[in-house]
């Protein structure tokens, strides 16, 4: 049964964070209220300055408070982290010590966009499942093994709530305005936003193989999933062809005319991309991120990453820790 208290919503936004997901996960929230004709939900805002938080696009919001002395959750409260850019970084002790502190008062804890990392940081997605946005989803493997992690645009596990970032905030809220107020309301609520689709947790974060490459070829569309669900562990074109049910060439044919390149070039430009995310993502090790994108050969590995993106691994993320920490202090 719904309560006649508004449920409170506390959105802890860090520095970087990325603005759509975050208005997309307050503006359901208003228009509830809205639409019922009276308070559902209340909201507030702290961040770890306690005056103002600074967007990935540059612009500022003020926020409500800080962290220091900020009173518990309770069990229907929902602490939302709005993560962003370079999230690793804003893994602070503060931070975290936070979140655990609200934790602890058995509210529901949840995140969007690449806030999910900030919560596994602070351990309190051990065991749980959980979504991120498709970019960070390698990285965040890699540092939480212990997370069961899913590519849906959200994930609802008991009290934790992720979402994957962009409009999946909408779907989200959506989901839990349904579950505790009806199906007709969230409908209601989607309309004024003219969101058209609702899509539920089963629903993937990225358009389909053939939507993303512009080709409707099942063939071809079967072969890419295949290199994507493997690239640590590379499989041969002539597998990958024998497989499909075609010949080596016929393979070579379909990639020549649709894609404009060979098969062995698409892998390696996928396996670079992945090998890319990892180096700015993690703290693995160039040989680490090298094994994990399928090459055996430090050497090989940099030969390929240098022809592909004009720069070594090695200077590649140098560039990224600089760029941070200069970041880090024009905000200080």
């Amino acid at each position: 049964m719904p309560s006649d208290k508004p449920r409170r919503f506390t959105f802890l936004l860090l520095d970087r964070f990325t603005m759509l997901p975050f208005t997309a996960a307050i503006e359901p929230l208003r228009l509830a209220n809205r639409a019922a004709g009276k308070p559902l939900y209340e909201w507030r805002l702290v961040g770890p300055r306690g005056d103002m938080a600074t967007c990935s696009n540059g612009s500022r919001v003020l926020v409500d408070g800080g962290l220091d002395g900020d009173a518990v959750a309770g069990r229907d409260e929902v602490v939302i982290v709005c993560g962003g850019t370079e999230i690793a970084r804003e893994a602070t002790r503060p931070v975290l010590s936070w979140l655990r502190r609200q934790a602890r008062g058995g509210g529901s804890m949840g995140a969007v966009c690449t806030g999910a990392w900030i919560l596994a940081e602070a351990g309190l997605l051990e065991g749980r499942k959980s979504t991120i946005h498709w970019e960070n989803h390698d990285g965040f493997a890699e540092a939480f093994p212990e997370v069961d992690l899913y590519r849906s645009v959200f994930v609802h596990d008991g009290n934790r709530l992720t979402a994957a970032g962009g409009t999946s905030s909408i779907d989200l809220m959506l989901h839990l305005i349904a579950e505790s107020h009806g199906d007709a309301l969230a409908a209601d609520v989607a309309d004024q936003m003219l969101h058209t689709a609702i899509r539920t947790d089963q629903d993937s974060q990225r358009l389909s193989i053939p939507m993303r490459i512009g080709v409707r070829h099942p063939r071809l569309a079967a072969v890419i999933a295949r290199m994507e669900a493997n690239l640590e562990d590379p499989i041969s074109p002539a597998q990958l062809a024998q497989d499909a049910g075609m010949s080596t060439r016929q393979l070579e044919r379909l990639f020549r005319r649709y894609l404009n390149r060979s098969p062995k070039r698409y892998y390696m430009e996928t396996r670079l991309a992945r090998a890319r995310n990892l180096l700015m993502q993690t703290e693995m090790s160039i040989i680490e991120v090298a094994l994990a994108s399928g090459f055996s050969s430090p050497s090989h590995f940099s030969k390929c990453y240098r022809a592909q993106y004009g720069s070594t691994p090695y200077r590649e993320r140098g560039t990224a820790t600089a760029s941070g920490a200069a970041s880090s202090s024009s905000l200080t």
